[in-house]
C-alpha cells in the first residue's frame, strides 16, 4: 500500500518559514494583494491599494488588458529564449522597471532597501521616489544595480539642485521627472478612513492594529519612519504629515513648463525620462525636447480619474513617436503576458508599484523575489506559447483586438 501511494504522489517538505509558506500560495498578483489585505491595517492597505475618486482610471488600467489577445504561431524555434532588452542606453535582462512609490516603510521596515536589493538581483532597474523613506545614498549603498531618481520639480531649485547632485554622486543613471503632479490627486479611501502619513492615532487605528499584530510589532520595532530625501531641508523635519503637507502644497510648481527642461538639462548628464505623459501630444513634444524617454502612465490612477487607460495610449505614441525615444508603459501591469502585450504593442519596457507592494506587505523582501521569478517565468512562458524567441523582436502581429 505505501508503495503505491507512493507511485502517485509525494509528501511534501515541511517549510520552516512562515513568508515562504505564505509564498508558496501565492500564484499571482493577485494573491499577493489577498495577502497583503490580510496582514496590513484597513488604513495602510487601503493607502497602497486606493487610487483618486471613484478608481476608475485604476480598473480601466487593468481592464485595458483584456481587450486584447495573442495570435499565437507555432512550429518556431522557442528551445532558446531571450527577455532582455535595450532601454535608455544599456541592455536590461528583462523589459521591466520598478515604479517609484511614496512611503514603502508603512508596509514593512526595510521598505525601499528591501525593494531596491531584490531589483538588483534580478539586474532590473528601481526607481526611487523623492517621497521615499530611505534616502538617495542608503539605496545605493544596498544596491549594485541600474538605479532612477524620480524628481518633483518642486519650486526650491536649490533644493531640487541638491537632489540631482546626490543622485549623480550616487550613480544613478536616469532623471524621472514627475509631469502629472501639479497638485495631489484627491484619494477618498484615505479621507473616509482619516488616514494620514505617518498614521495619526485614534481607537479605530489602535484597533487596527491589534488586528495586525506582526504589523504593529515590526513597526514598533524599527526606527521612526521620515522622508528621508527631505530630512534637514529648512522649513521641515522629515517626519510629520501635516509638516509634508503643508511643505508640498507651497512647493509644488504649478508654474512648470517645457522651457523648465533646459534648467535640468544643465544639471543633470544621465537619462533624462518624462513620467506621467498622457497624451500623443505630448509626447511628440517631448521628442521635440529630445528627452531620452517618457513614462505612459496616469499615476497609477492615484491622479486623475478619469485619465486615459495607458495600454490604449501604447500604441498612439508608438506610431507618433517610436524609434525617437523609449516608450515605457506604467499601468496595469500585473503579468508577464501584460509586459508582452505592452511590447508587442510598441512599449519599449513596462513598470509596476503596486504588486511588488503587495509582495513586500506580504513576506517582506522575499515576497518581492517571489513576484519578480514569477513575472520573469510568466514572461519567458508567454515567448514561447505565442512563438516569439526575443522579447524584443515583440511586434503588433503578436497581439490583435479581442472580438
Amino acid at each position: 500500500m505505501i508503495r503505491t501511494l507512493r507511485s502517485v504522489a509525494r509528501f511534501r517538505r515541511f517549510e520552516p518559514s512562515r513568508a515562504k509558506r505564505r509564498l508558496g500560495r501565492a500564484a499571482s498578483v493577485a494573491d499577493l494583494r489577498e495577502l497583503a489585505r490580510k496582514r496590513l491595517p484597513a488604513g495602510v492597505f487601503d493607502y497602497i491599494d486606493g487610487a483618486a475618486e471613484d478608481e476608475l482610471s485604476m480598473e480601466r488600467n487593468a481592464a485595458a488588458f483584456d481587450q486584447w489577445e495573442f495570435v499565437p504561431r507555432v512550429l518556431r524555434d522557442v528551445s532558446e529564449l531571450d527577455t532582455s532588452v535595450e532601454l535608455l542606453g544599456r541592455r536590461h535582462p528583462l523589459p521591466l522597471a520598478l515604479s517609484p512609490t511614496g512611503f514603502t516603510r508603512i508596509v514593512c521596515p526595510d521598505g525601499e532597501l528591501a525593494v531596491a536589493r531584490a531589483a538588483a538581483r534580478k539586474g532590473i532597474a528601481y526607481s526611487l521616489s523623492t517621497l521615499s523613506t530611505r534616502s538617495i545614498e542608503e539605496i545605493r549603498e544596498v544596491s549594485d544595480g541600474p538605479l532612477w531618481f524620480q524628481l518633483y520639480f518642486w519650486r526650491d531649485r536649490g533644493l531640487v539642485a541638491e537632489w540631482l547632485q546626490r543622485a549623480a554622486d550616487c550613480d544613478y543613471e536616469a532623471l524621472l521627472v514627475a509631469v502629472d503632479t501639479p497638485v495631489f490627486g484627491r484619494r477618498e479611501r484615505d479621507v473616509r478612513r482619516g488616514f494620514t502619513l505617518p498614521p495619526t492615532l485614534g481607537p479605530d487605528t489602535v484597533l487596527h492594529g491589534l488586528r495586525r499584530p506582526a504589523w504593529t510589532w515590526s513597526l514598533l520595532r524599527s526606527e521612526p519612519i521620515t522622508f528621508a530625501n527631505l530630512t534637514g531641508v529648512q522649513g521641515y523635519d522629515g517626519s510629520s504629515a501635516l509638516g509634508l503637507a503643508e511643505f508640498a502644497h507651497n512647493q509644488f510648481n504649478q508654474a512648470l513648463s517645457w522651457d523648465d527642461l533646459d534648467w535640468l538639462r544643465e544639471r543633470w548628464n544621465g537619462k533624462l525620462v518624462l513620467k506621467g505623459v498622457q497624451s500623443v501630444g505630448d509626447a511628440q513634444i517631448a521628442a521635440e525636447q529630445g528627452v531620452d524617454g517618457i513614462i505612459l502612465s496616469n499615476h497609477g490612477g492615484r491622479q486623475l480619474d478619469g485619465a486615459p487607460p495607458i495600454l490604449e495610449l501604447v500604441p498612439q505614441v508608438a506610431d507618433a513617436v517610436g524609434g525617437t525615444l523609449d516608450i515605457i508603459c506604467d499601468g496595469g501591469v500585473r503579468r508577464g503576458s501584460h509586459i508582452a502585450m505592452a511590447l508587442a504593442l510598441g512599449a519599449d519596457a513596462a513598470m509596476f508599484g503596486r504588486p511588488y507592494l503587495y509582495a513586500l506587505a506580504a513576506a517582506g523582501e522575499p515576497g518581492v523575489d517571489h513576484l519578480l521569478d514569477q513575472f520573469t517565468e510568466d514572461l519567458t512562458r508567454t515567448l514561447a506559447l505565442i512563438g516569439v524567441p526575443k522579447a524584443s523582436d515583440l511586434t503588433p502581429a503578436a497581439v490583435r483586438p479581442r472580438q
